[in-house]
C-alpha cells in the first residue's frame, strides 16, 4: 500500500497548509469560484469543479455543475496512479466547507484502497450522489458512512 492515510477538509484549511510532496490533494471547489490556493509544494493535485448537489430525479439528463462519471473517472484514475506509487503518501480531498463533497470522495478512497480515514466518524454528511457515482467504477465495492451518531459518541468516548 502506499497511500499511508487519508484525510478531507475544508478550503479554508487546505489553503492554509504548508505544502508537502508526499501529500496528494484532490482539490474540490463550486463551479462559481476560482481554484484553491494551494501550496505549489503540493506536487500531486486532481482539480475538480462540481456543485454539492444531487440530481432531481435520475433519469433527467444531468445539470451543468453536477459530479459526473467523467470526474469520477478522473479520481480513479489519480488514486490508481498514486497507490501504484513506488512512494508512500497520505492523501487530503478538501471541498469548500470539508463536509459533504470532500467526505464522500474520501470515503471512497478508503474503500478502494484500504488506506486509514481519519475522522471517520464525522463523514456522516457525506454526498451520496458522488458516493454512487465512484461505486458504478466498482461495483464490488462497500463504501460505508457512518451514522450521525458516530462523530457524538467519538467525541463522548474516553480517551486511552
Amino acid at each position: 500500500m502506499t497511500i499511508s492515510q487519508i484525510h478531507y477538509t475544508s478550503r479554508k484549511l487546505a489553503e492554509s497548509l504548508e505544502g508537502n510532496p508526499y501529500m496528494a490533494v484532490i482539490s474540490i471547489t463550486d463551479p462559481s469560484t476560482p481554484p484553491a490556493r494551494l501550496d505549489p509544494m503540493f506536487r500531486h493535485v486532481l482539480r475538480l469543479s462540481f456543485f454539492d448537489a444531487v440530481p432531481a430525479d435520475e433519469y433527467q439528463p444531468p445539470l451543468p455543475g453536477l459530479f459526473d462519471m467523467n470526474m469520477a473517472r478522473a479520481i480513479d484514475r489519480f488514486i490508481g496512479e498514486l497507490h501504484a506509487a513506488p512512494f508512500t503518501l497520505s492523501v487530503m480531498v478538501h471541498c469548500e466547507y470539508g463536509v459533504s463533497r470532500s467526505a464522500a470522495v474520501a470515503l471512497f478512497i478508503e474503500a478502494l484502497t484500504g488506506a486509514p480515514l481519519m475522522a471517520r466518524a464525522f463523514t456522516h454528511a457525506a454526498n451520496q450522489w458522488v458516493i454512487n457515482q465512484l461505486q458504478y467504477l466498482h461495483p464490488q465495492l462497500a463504501v460505508d458512512v457512518p451514522l450521525p451518531g458516530a462523530a457524538r459518541e467519538q467525541r463522548q468516548s474516553k480517551r486511552n
